[in-house]
């Protein structure tokens, strides 16, 4: 190899080293206002969860969900209503800012009349039965994962960046069950309208906000779906129907209480 043909890839691996160090800082920019962006200081509506098996079987669920900033911190609640075999269930999320602090989970179970607090070791599995896994019902610190722009795209007509998010210890990867996220971020609002999850057992779940909308400057979302995919294969999918959606209005904050789970709506 000759010293022309020696500096000239010196060069390359320098543009390249510049522009994923440049890229990087980027992402991580980017996705410090998908955390920062307004989405209320309190939220309470109406859901419908919707499961549906590989065979196309559905079976439906009927929520209430509220939640409430608390300082930087945040408290989300939820109590189905419906069918008879989950009424009465509740959920409960102290979802921490402090990146070294595990968020706390409780889930009240009224066959046992106990609540449940969900360890760490659990929290990559499904969430009643749903696509959804105890992880993904808390907001994912930043510090926890390395960022980079794969590259820019749209999404139904919008500008967006395709970032993907790497675990930056093995304890996070244990914890969430995810090796890595490709997200799908909205240029004009910096939402995370598509994101695809690449599980440590080989499959993909694909998330998907299908209706979102404007509120006051606050974006909320109408209708999300989130489906387990292995290869090709469906093997289950979960639509999540909101409505009765209000925004900023007060909330007791005894409604986000281990003792509230047992007593119900």
């Amino acid at each position: 190899m000759n010293a022309k043909k020696i500096l000239f890839l010196l060069g390359v691996g320098a543009t390249i080293l510049t522009t994923n160090v440049m890229a990087s800082e980027d992402a991580r920019a980017i996705m410090e206002k998908v955390d920062s962006r307004d989405d209320g200081q309190t939220l309470e509506q109406d859901m419908l969860m919707i499961l549906i098996d590989k065979n196309g079987n559905e079976r439906t669920r009927d929520l209430k969900s509220y939640s409430k900033d608390k300082g930087e911190d945040e408290q989300k609640t939820m109590f189905f209503k419906s069918p008879a075999d989950v009424k009465n269930t509740a959920f409960l999320t102290y979802d921490y800012d402090d990146a070294s602090k595990d968020d706390d989970q409780w889930l009240y179970l009224p066959a046992l009349k106990k609540v449940k607090r969900i360890p760490s070791t659990d929290k990559s599995s499904s969430f009643m039965g749903s696509d959804f896994s105890y992880f993904d019902m808390t907001n994912r610190d930043l510090e926890d994962y390395s960022f980079k722009i794969l590259k820019d795209t749209k999404v139904r007509g919008h500008d967006a960046w395709m970032i993907e998010s790497t675990p930056n210890n093995q304890k996070v990867i244990d914890e969430s069950g995810y090796n890595k996220t490709i997200a799908i971020v909205r240029k004009d609002n910096y939402v995370v309208v598509r994101a695809i999850n690449f599980l440590t057992n080989g499959k993909k779940k694909y998330l998907d906000l299908k209706k979102i909308h404007e509120e006051n400057g606050i974006w909320v979302v109408d209708e999300m779906t989130m489906t387990t995919k292995k290869g090709k294969r469906t093997l289950h999918k979960t639509i999540l129907r909101f409505s009765n959606i209000t925004l900023n209005a007060p909330i007791d904050d005894g409604v986000f209480t281990t003792r509230r789970l047992e007593k119900g709506l």
